[in-house]
């Protein structure tokens, strides 16, 4: 059974979503387009978004996801390095890329409402109308490409084996297990779709027979209005939602009836055991979280109850997730002994980095994998994170790696070192701090950090702050000795993350 969307006030019922996506599998076939190809997509959030992806999945190819804030530099990368086929855009998006190069790729752009199209570039909108829908059984489905990072300058991406039989149904099982999923529920998703998360949480609820609500971007006002007058049982928010939704007044937040929620789902960062607090004395007990990640998927859960005994706590593994905390000879250690956070998800095909073996390689040790999470487990086996290894900063849920912004930094005159790293921040939980040793004699300012960056990098990479450094303080190795720098602003915090 197909799932109905709704989308700026419209339903579009389970047979016209389902025609959409078979149309959209026609132009993509047409197109050349075969199991284990690659289709990138920088589209923002409405149901023609998901029908290609899901028309891409249909395939066994795909869908590449591309932030729709990233400049022309990141995207010409991701394009080049996922060897993608198809290229489908919005056109404004495609508007604000000056330099972005094509060529080898079938594109098609996404006209503006009203607009023809943008240039030379045939339209996504018109093709699809043109298609006849296509009859293909579904191929075996491999899911997202997402680009990650760590200790590199450039992202990874990600490329996922076909998914068997059993690994699809368990794919599914733990959806339901950890997002709640269940037939007849009413989802709402706004969070931004390029996102492992939120993309997943749209793919998921497409597939069970459900109305699903598609918000082109949060708004904590209206998601109240929504849950209300449409009796919504299920969304996926992150803890920067949570901050917003609390600070609306008072009056705004008593008028709303929300009894109708059952599941809410947040697994894009941590959240502050007062804010998660605060949300299920107002929600009930219907907030849950997980801790996952890109490349290993979803690895344990919390819920409401649990929170409230264990705050602060990542959940218990999954059933039939191996976890296990390592030290640096992979040795376990005893309860409550923090090292590397190792797992084993099998519900989820294998995979590995594009270009980038050796990286895959050094993550897995004795069939367990790990990405550089320290934490320990306590006596009642519920995972705590205390620190990330790899220094990505997750700020407002949005995955940032500081080793990007550092190699773009270090190209620009009069710095001489730089370090970037997350500090405490109230809404978004963390946001990005440079600390920056100019080269002797150099002029060099926040100003100037950020006109420098602000060409070259999404603005959400941007560090809002920036501070001078005549020395850099260094580990014996040389290395820059970040977790000194990053200590004094975290202290007197509850956590460390």
């Amino acid at each position: 059974m197909g799932s109905a969307i709704v989308f700026r006030g419209d339903r579009i019922a389970p047979e016209v979503f389902e025609d959409q996506i078979a149309r959209a599998t026609a132009v993509l076939q047409a197109a050349g387009v075969v199991a284990g190809d690659v289709v990138a997509l920088m589209l923002r959030n409405r149901p023609d978004t998901l029908a290609l992806m899901l028309a891409v999945r249909r395939l066994g190819a795909q869908w590449c996801p591309i932030n729709w804030h990233f400049k022309t530099d990141e995207v010409a990368h991701i394009l080049g390095d996922s060897g993608a086929r198809v290229f489908v855009v919005d056109g404004d998006l495609l508007a604000a890329l000056p330099g972005l190069s094509l060529a080898g790729l079938r594109a098609w752009v996404v006209p503006a409402a009203g607009a023809d199209g943008a240039g030379a570039l045939p339209s996504w909108t018109a093709a699809c109308a043109a298609a006849l829908p296509s009859p293909l059984p579904p191929q075996a489905p491999r899911g997202a490409m997402f680009y990650t990072s760590g200790t590199t300058g450039r992202p990874k991406g990600i490329r996922r084996a076909p998914a068997t039989p059993e690994q699809a149904a368990s794919g599914l099982a733990v959806l339901r297990h950890v997002l709640g999923f269940e037939p007849g529920m009413k989802a709402l998703v706004s969070a931004p779709m390029y996102h492992s998360a939120p993309n997943s949480f749209a793919i998921g609820a497409a597939q069970e027979g459900t109305e699903l609500f598609i918000e082109e971007r949060f708004d904590a006002e209206r998601t109240l209005q929504l849950i209300e007058a449409h009796r919504l049982t299920h969304a996926y928010l992150v803890p920067t939602m949570y901050v917003r939704l609390l600070r609306l007044p008072a009056a705004v937040r008593e008028r709303h009836d929300l009894g109708s929620m059952r599941f809410v789902s947040s697994t894009g960062s941590p959240c502050p055991p007062d804010v998660k607090r605060a949300m299920i004395d107002w929600w009930g007990p219907v907030i849950h979280e997980a801790y996952g990640s890109s490349e290993l998927g979803y690895m344990t859960r919390l819920s409401s109850d649990e929170a409230l005994r264990k705050p602060g706590s990542a959940g218990r593994p999954l059933p039939g997730v191996q976890l296990a905390i390592l030290d640096d000879e992979g040795q376990p250690l005893p309860q409550g002994r923090a090292g590397s956070i190792y797992v084993h998800q099998p519900a989820y095909a294998d995979f590995s980095y594009i270009g980038n073996d050796a990286a895959r390689q050094r993550m897995e040790r004795n069939g367990l994998k790990t990405l550089g999470d320290v934490g320990y487990l306590d006596e009642d086996g519920f995972l705590f994170i205390v620190d990330r290894a790899a220094d990505m900063v997750i700020s407002g849920g949005v995955n940032i790696y500081p080793a990007e912004i550092e190699a773009v930094l270090l190209g620009m005159p009069g710095v001489a070192d730089c370090a970037v790293f997350g500090i405490p921040d109230a809404e978004f939980g963390e946001s990005l701090l440079a600390a920056v040793q100019p080269e002797p004699g150099a002029v060099v300012d926040a100003q100037t950090v950020r006109a420098y960056l602000h060409p070259r990098l999404a603005d959400y990479k941007l560090p809002r702050q920036v501070a001078l450094h005549e020395q850099l303080p260094r580990e014996d190795t040389g290395k820059v000795f970040k977790r000194k720098l990053r200590e004094p602003y975290w202290v007197g915090q509850p956590r460390r993350i």
